[in-house]
C-alpha cells in the first residue's frame, strides 16, 4: 500500500514511517519541524540529538535498503498538502501532524492560538485533500483518550446509545477535555464526523493513551534512528519523564494526590494499532473509533513501578508529591472499554519492571545530557 505519514518526524511519526517501510509498503513522511522549533524555543529538546528527517531517511535506506520518501512543508498550507496527495495518491494517511502538548497549549495566548490554528487547519486540509485528490484514501487520525475526560460512568468505545423520553439514538460519547490541546482533538473528531456524513469518507479515530518506550526493531538498528525522546514538562509523557528523573536522581514529580488514572501503551503497540487500522480499514461513510491503550495505571502506580525498576540498577529513586499545576480530578472513577483493537488482532506488550529496567539502561547511557531544569512544571492552569 501507499502510506502517507503526516508528522513523520515526531515521536510516533518516525517509528511509524520506518515500520511501514520495513513491512514493504511505499511510505512518504511529511513534516515542517514545528515540534523541534517549539522544543528549541521552550528549552524542551529531546534527550538524544536526532538527525533531521531527510538524514534519518538516508540512514534508514543505507541500513535496510528500504526507502522513505520525504517532503518538508507545512500541512496548514492547503496547496502544499493537496500537491502531496496529488503526487502520491495514498491508500492511507496517518495524521500525526498536530501540536501534541497539553501544557504548551495552556502556556499563553500565542501558544493557544498556534495549537488551535495548526491542529484544526491541518485536519480540515487533510479532509479536503482526500476529497479532491484521493477520495478512496483511508484517514487514520490520532485522537486521544484525554478527549473523554474522567466521567463518573464507564467510557464506551467512541459511541454511546442514548434513550431519552422513550426514543433512542446512537451518538458520539460525550467528551470533556482538560486542556485546549485535548479540545482541539475533540474538534478534529467533530470535523471528521461531519465530512464522513457529508462525503462518505472512511475514517479511523485512534483514541490513544499516553505512550512510553524507546525501542522498535527499526530504531534498534542504529541509535540515530531512535524516536524523539522528550522528558520535559511540556512534551514528555509521564513514564518517559519518570524514567529520566530516576536516572538523574530527581524525585519523581507526582502531581497532587497521584490518583489520576489513564490508559497507557508501549510504543510497539502504537505501531501495531496503526498497522491494524491500515490493514483493516473503515468502510466508506464510517467513523470508526478505537480506544487505543492496553492497561490502566494511576500516576502513583507508575511512580511505584519506576521506583522498583530503579532498584534493580542500583538507583535510589524517591517520590515527591507536588502541588498539582493542572485543573484535574486527582481521584476519580475510570473504566474505559478497549475491545476493538484486541478484536482486530492486537497483541499487547504489558508494562512491568523488566520493560522499565531496559529503558533505564538506555537512558543511563545519556545521563550526562539530562538537563534538570526541564523537569519541574513550568505551566499552570
Amino acid at each position: 500500500m501507499r502510506v502517507l505519514v503526516l508528522g513523520g518526524d515526531g515521536y510516533l511519526g518516525w517509528p511509524t514511517a520506518m515500520h511501514f517501510s520495513a513491512a514493504g509498503h511505499t511510505v512518504m513522511a511529511v513534516d515542517n519541524y514545528l515540534r523541534r522549533t517549539i522544543a528549541l524555543q521552550t528549552r524542551s529538546q529531546a534527550l538524544m540529538t536526532n538527525p533531521d528527517l531527510e538524514q534519518r531517511a538516508e540512514l534508514f535506506r543505507a541500513l535496510t535498503g528500504k526507502e522513505i520518501g520525504v517532503r518538508i512543508g507545512d500541512c496548514t498550507d492547503f496547496r502544499f498538502l493537496e500537491g502531496v496527495f496529488k503526487e502520491y495518491n495514498p491508500d492511507a494517511v496517518v495524521h500525526y501532524a498536530e501540536q501534541p502538548s497539553a501544557p504548551y497549549s495552556m502556556r499563553g495566548y500565542e501558544e493557544a492560538e498556534l495549537t488551535l490554528r495548526n491542529n484544526l487547519t491541518t485536519t480540515l486540509n487533510v479532509i479536503w485533500a482526500v476529497q479532491k485528490q484521493a477520495p478512496a484514501c483511508h484517514i487514520i487520525k490520532l485522537g486521544t483518550m484525554g478527549e473523554y475526560g474522567t466521567p463518573n460512568i464507564d467510557i464506551e468505545e467512541g459511541w454511546i446509545d442514548i434513550e431519552h423520553r422513550g426514543r433512542k439514538d446512537h451518538f458520539l460519547f460525550p467528551r470533556q477535555a482538560g486542556s485546549l490541546y485535548h479540545t482541539t482533538k475533540i474538534l478534529d473528531t467533530d470535523l471528521l464526523w461531519f465530512y464522513v456524513r457529508t462525503w462518505k469518507l472512511r475514517v479511523t479515530d485512534l483514541m490513544q493513551g499516553p505512550v512510553y518506550g524507546l525501542s522498535t526493531p527499526e530504531a534498534d538498528l542504529d541509535e540515530r534512528l531512535a524516536p524523539n525522546f522528550h522528558y520535559d514538562d511540556l512534551f514528555g509523557t509521564v513514564v518517559n519523564r519518570f524514567l529520566v528523573q530516576a536516572v538523574a536522581g530527581v524525585p519523581l514529580t507526582v502531581y497532587g494526590k497521584g490518583g489520576q488514572t489513564r490508559g497507557y501503551l508501549n510504543l510497539l503497540d502504537t505501531l501495531q494499532c496503526v498497522q491494524l487500522a491500515v490493514d483493516k480499514p473503515a468502510h466508506p461513510g464510517q467513523l470508526r473509533v478505537l480506544n487505543q491503550f492496553t492497561e490502566c495505571f494511576s500516576v502513583n502506580d507508575l511512580a511505584g513501578l519506576v521506583q522498583k525498576a530503579g532498584k534493580h540498577l542500583g538507583l535510589n529513586v524517591e517520590i515527591e508529591h507536588l502541588p498539582n499545576p493542572r485543573k484535574e480530578a486527582e481521584e476519580h472513577y475510570y473504566n474505559p472499554a478497549h475491545s476493538g483493537l484486541l478484536e482486530l488482532g492486537l497483541k499487547p506488550h504489558h508494562l512491568d519492571e523488566g520493560v522499565l529496567a531496559a529503558m533505564l539502561e538506555q537512558i543511563v547511557r545519556c545521563r550526562r545530557d539530562i538537563d534538570r531544569a526541564k523537569i519541574h512544571p513550568r505551566v499552570r492552569w
